[in-house]
């Protein structure tokens, strides 16, 4: 399929700290074999590129831009004043950990975020912005997939089959806790989700 071999997504972020949140939406569109394309485009440090990336977006044929940014947020919008081109923001919680600290704690955005929904969701009557939760990238690319499939068949069938997945695995997860019982379902959860991180 033409989506498997010619990027029709952008991915886009301010800086490279947003990678890290990022990474969730090109890992949900590789899981469908949806060819992307990645660049850091600051809204605020290179103005002329943020231009120079929306013609380019056009010319390449993207169908759907995904921009993340934290802070102030302005990347999704300014990219979308540029376009016509869908462009689903992704709010980013800013972590203050570019430079080493003595203290193992990372400081965070003083709004947790808020001020980045904001600024994305807010946007001006006519120049609209989609946004996904706080830190939600990988909904920013399963929205994606949702607008591609009402053009590629295929991603229809794959995205039901995504969420009769879904479906099952809330199921089987409910037979364990009501075999096991809660306290004992609760510590192997947490046990995991511990040996994950």
């Amino acid at each position: 399929m033409i989506y498997s071999k010619k990027p029709l997504v952008g991915i886009i972020m301010g800086s490279s700290s947003d990678s890290r949140i990022m990474q969730g939406a090109a890992e949900i569109l590789d899981k469908f074999k949806i060819k992307h394309e990645d660049q850091i485009v600051s809204a605020h440090r290179t103005p002329a590129r943020l231009t120079e990336y929306a013609q380019h977006a056009e010319k390449m044929g993207f169908k759907i831009i995904i921009a993340g940014a934290g802070g102030a947020a302005h990347l999704p919008g300014m990219i979308a004043s540029h376009t016509i081109i869908p462009v689903i923001g992704v709010p980013i919680l800013v972590y203050n950990d570019k430079h080493q600290q003595k203290s193992n704690t990372s400081k965070f955005s003083a709004f947790g975020g808020l001020d980045s929904l904001l600024s994305i969701t807010e946007m001006p009557s006519g120049s609209p912005v989609v946004s996904v939760g706080i830190n939600k990238a990988g909904n920013a690319g399963i929205y994606a997939i949702k607008i591609l499939s009402n053009e590629f068949l295929d991603l229809k069938k794959k995205l039901k089959q995504f969420k009769s997945d879904q479906h099952n695995s809330v199921m089987k997860e409910s037979e364990q806790l009501k075999k096991v019982g809660l306290s004992k379902f609760a510590k192997k959860k947490f046990k995991l989700s511990k040996s994950i991180k």
